[in-house]
């Protein structure tokens, strides 16, 4: 089966360690699972206040060194497609919170659906978000 690479939320993220279903079949056959370092900061500020903070970031560096997930690093290219999103959702006057800019403009940056349970990112043009295994398949 093959199926869109992603770019992962930290919702989706959640979502999977929590144990949803749908969750799981989306890691369990992605090929490529992009991470970037602002899901990567939201992760580990939500282990350094909840109650299994070791436990997590434990799990967290295992799923980290699995070979289909890549660390995406946000620079000047990511900058643009951030500068780009923000007018444009600007002009509509439907802002979204401004870590979800990030993540959306990495996804633009290198072509990725991001795996995310938040509507918001359907208001913004070119970007394809999935919430479940369907979502994902090539046609």
């Amino acid at each position: 089966m093959e199926i869109a690479d992603i770019l992962i939320d930290t919702n989706a993220y959640a979502s999977f360690k929590k144990g949803k279903v749908e969750s799981i079949e989306i890691i369990r056959y992605s090929s490529f699972i992009g991470l970037n370092s602002v899901v990567l900061g939201e992760l580990l500020a939500g282990f350094a206040v909840g109650n299994r903070e070791s436990r997590n970031k434990l799990e967290l560096e295992e799923f980290l060194k699995s070979p289909r997930v890549r660390f995406l690093i946000i620079d000047n290219e990511t900058a643009k497609h951030y500068a780009a999103i923000y007018k444009e959702l600007r002009q509509k006057g439907r802002p979204i919170p401004t870590n979800d800019l990030w993540i959306a403009a990495t996804a633009m940056q290198y072509n990725l659906t991001i795996f995310t349970y938040d509507e918001h990112f359907k208001t913004i043009e070119g970007i394809r978000i999935a919430k479940s295994l369907t979502d994902l398949l090539h046609s």
